[in-house]
């Protein structure tokens, strides 16, 4: 049975290597190493997701299970585009439950050998996924050119890119898949021509869900006056309940004396999670703050005096807030419509800051449907390195796929429609 050496033994590695077309690359596994001048050269604020004051603060989660890697390509020795690359091992007993019905229904002498390896085994680990973007957030953070190309030929290097890595980290450890993320349908098609063969496995993920603000909404009665009556009165009874706490967006100091307890809560939702990825450093929202000031926000929401929820957002662009993470009481929740009141807070927040997007996320479709979000789809794909990984992909991307939810329309047919 194959199984991976723990990622913490192979740290510390720096490489260079060519591609065709006299392109080069550099390859870094810390931040602090990646050569600032060149990757900003290309990046030019355009993408905070790929800004190394946000990939430093990823670099302090430990090394166990997580590392990244960070390419600068150079043509002609001057840079010419940037990656972001993470590692995460998976361990064996993650799996467990995913692959209980699988297994049932493979029925094969090698699958029951697997099954019982895993349960005798629960802390090796079982894979060893190389992601070509970040899965810490949705959308397209994994990689900047530094002058406009046509897609079709961004990903033919993107392409080449991945082959290369994928080979320099199967030298170091067994890597069981490759998988690249998330693409939007504008560029999907393109993608579809270099990642969609024999050697790949297309499949969705829970869609990002984008609420577009009219330009004429100034608050966020404004924005419910477009309801039908009948979503129109279940949003009043809703922020009724907000009437009752004390919602207060924090400066860096203030973050200070309630990082711990926002942690916490960050704990909480971390833990209701089906399948758990890696857990943000302590430091994470503070750090973010610290670096970005203004366009890193942290509001925190209290209840007869106690803290029972927070909000992190990102103002990403100057057309669209990115809510980020969050924690809250799920005990409360139902008892004041806690997550509801959050949503119509950072709706609250986008039209405040006179953003015409607020991306919300994954997850929840059908409950941000309800406050107006739309589903913006989402491809990925990954390529299985070998036999074992094929196995455990069938189960892995099922559960990544998006599960079934009906989506709502609250506006009336003269406001706005999908």
């Amino acid at each position: 049975m194959f199984f991976c050496k723990h990622i913490e033994k192979l740290i510390h590695y720096r490489s260079t290597g060519k591609m065709e077309n006299q392109l080069s690359f550099m390859v870094f596994d810390s931040a602090k190493e990646v050569q600032q001048e060149h990757w900003n050269e290309v990046l030019q604020d355009r993408n905070l997701f790929l800004d190394l004051r946000y990939l430093r603060i990823l670099d302090t989660i430990p090394k166990k299970n997580f590392q990244s890697r960070y390419i600068i390509i150079y043509k002609d020795a001057f840079p010419f585009a940037i990656a972001y690359f993470q590692v995460i091992d998976f361990q064996a007993g993650v799996f467990g439950e995913l692959l209980d019905s699988k297994i049932n229904s493979l029925k094969s002498n090698r699958a029951k050998l697997f099954e019982n390896y895993i349960g005798n085994n629960k802390d090796e680990v079982l894979m060893r996924l190389l992601t070509c973007g970040n899965n810490f957030v949705s959308g397209e953070h994994a990689f900047l050119f530094k002058d406009k190309l046509e897609k079709a030929e961004e990903f033919k290097i993107i392409e080449d890119l991945i082959e290369r890595i994928g080979t320099r980290e199967k030298l170091r450890g067994k890597v069981s898949a490759v998988m690249v993320k998330d693409f939007e349908l504008p560029v999907l098609q393109k993608a579809k021509c270099f990642f969609n063969r024999d050697k790949y496995i297309e499949f969705s993920v829970e869609p990002n869900m984008v609420v577009d603000i009219p330009k004429n909404i100034n608050s966020v009665n404004d924005y419910i006056a477009l309801f039908s009556k009948k979503y129109r009165n279940r949003a009043k009874a809703i922020l009724k309940n907000a009437a009752n706490i004390e919602i207060k967006t924090l400066t860096e100091e203030e973050l200070k004396k309630e990082n711990k307890s926002i942690y916490k809560l960050y704990e909480q939702v971390f833990n209701h999670a089906k399948f758990k990825l890696v857990k943000l450093p302590e430091n994470y929202f503070l750090d973010c703050k610290h670096n970005f000031g203004d366009k890193f926000t942290i509001t925190t929401f209290h209840y007869q005096g106690k803290l029972v929820a927070f909000t992190s957002g990102i103002d990403i662009t100057p057309d669209s807030l990115e809510a980020h993470y969050i924690g809250f009481d799920y005990e409360l929740n139902k008892e004041i419509d806690l997550y509801q009141n959050i949503l119509y807070n950072f709706l609250e927040q986008a039209i405040t800051l006179k953003k015409s997007k607020l991306n919300l996320g994954r997850t929840a479709g059908e409950i941000k449907s309800t406050i107006g979000a739309r589903a913006q789809e989402l491809t990925c794909y990954i390529k299985p390195q070998n036999t074992v990984s094929r196995l455990v992909l069938k189960p892995f991307i099922s559960f990544l796929q998006p599960s079934d939810w009906v989506p709502r329309n609250p506006f009336k047919e003269e406001s706005l429609s999908y």
